[in-house]
């Protein structure tokens, strides 16, 4: 069994503050790293938070606590029109566009006129099952993100996107939902349709609160593709999580961590963005196969690290074949080792000059 391509998906978010020549730099830096996926995230400020709504303590951190989340979001906004000129760019720059929607208007929106096949679900989202349904009833894929919840919660989303999947008549409901999860009709589309991706949130996201040993929990319980949605500063845990075979990548960046924002500090800068795709490209190669056989390279070593039976002092024809004549020394290309004792006992077939390859 070879590896699969890890899917590397470069979370834009919302590090353009609101900008459409920022956000198309930020394409730019993606498509330059060789990423898969750029991404980005639609949505009405109005929709996603009320007017109580209060910060996160890392966004009061980054920018301030005077303003309200809601008045914090509506800066960070793109319209319509934006992000038909962002996918048209992508397109171009030979990346993909991904955005994570935040309403039902922002689902239709990306799916109906945008044309996405692919749909990002974020953490906040997982008990949001209206918004779940939505999606679901329009049949794209869905990456979900798992931060924050449970097992359970994690089942109830599933069961909601199945629902909605299923274009079920029944009447939405928990019940509903699970009888939707359980269904081989169910269990099939959402292994056709979804990938889960763990996830820790908080910016930055502490190294002990990661737990990586969770995606192999997920894949578990729920017999789906996995991958990771990291936070944390630096590249270290995507790569050691791409190493522990995440489908599916996705990592904030910016064009400068020293930018006001909410996620700036927490997201990686191009350079860092480009070595995160060589090192996850480089693990795919090196987890390569389950097969435990010589590489190519490896047999050319062979001759060279193992070694042979040959004479340890010189031996004349018909001398028998004793400890005291035959040792094991490089190079590999004579009889193994492994027939020592088969050799020892035997007559010498001709003479044999010191430390010469054994023949029988």
């Amino acid at each position: 069994m070879t590896s699969q391509k890890t899917l590397i998906i470069a979370e834009a978010g919302v590090n353009h503050n609101g900008s459409l020549e920022r956000a198309l730099k930020l394409v730019d830096v993606a498509a330059e790293a060789s990423a898969d996926y750029v991404k980005f995230q639609t949505f009405k400020a109005e929709s996603v938070a009320s007017a109580f709504a209060p910060k996160a303590d890392y966004q009061k951190a980054t920018t301030g606590e005077k303003e309200s989340q809601l008045e914090m979001l509506r800066k960070l906004e793109l319209d319509s029109g934006a992000f038909k000129i962002l996918i048209d760019h992508c397109q171009e720059k030979g990346i993909k566009f991904l955005s994570t929607p935040g309403d039902e208007h922002s689902v239709d929106f990306l799916v109906d006129t945008l044309g996405l096949q692919t749909i990002k679900v974020g953490s906040g989202e997982i008990t949001n099952a209206p918004l779940l349904l939505h999606i679901g009833k329009k049949r794209t894929n869905v990456i979900l993100s798992t931060g924050m919840s449970t097992l359970g919660e994690i089942e109830e989303a599933l069961g909601a996107l199945a629902f909605g999947f299923l274009n079920s008549q029944s009447k939405p409901s928990l019940m509903a939902f699970k009888d939707a999860y359980v269904s081989e009709e169910g269990q099939k589309i959402l292994q056709e349709k979804v990938t889960l991706l763990h996830c820790t949130t908080e910016y930055p996201a502490p190294f002990s609160e990661v737990n990586l040993n969770v995606m192999k929990t997920m894949r578990q319980a729920f017999n789906l593709p996995v991958g990771y949605s990291d936070h944390t500063e630096g590249i270290s845990v995507p790569v050691a999580a791409a190493a522990m075979g995440a489908s599916v990548i996705e990592k904030h960046f910016t064009l400068d961590r020293n930018l006001p924002g909410p996620d700036h500090k927490a997201s990686l800068e191009p350079e860092e963005l480009a070595e995160m795709v060589r090192s996850i490209r480089q693990i795919e190669k090196a987890l390569g196969s389950s097969k435990k056989i010589p590489g190519p390279t490896e047999i050319r070593n062979l001759g060279v690290a193992r070694k042979s039976l040959v004479a340890k002092r010189a031996i004349t024809k018909g001398e028998i074949f004793t400890e005291e004549n035959v040792t094991c020394k490089r190079p590999g290309i004579g009889l193994s080792p492994m027939m020592y004792w088969d050799v020892i006992g035997k007559n010498a077939p001709r003479n044999f000059e010191v430390d010469e390859v054994i023949e029988i």
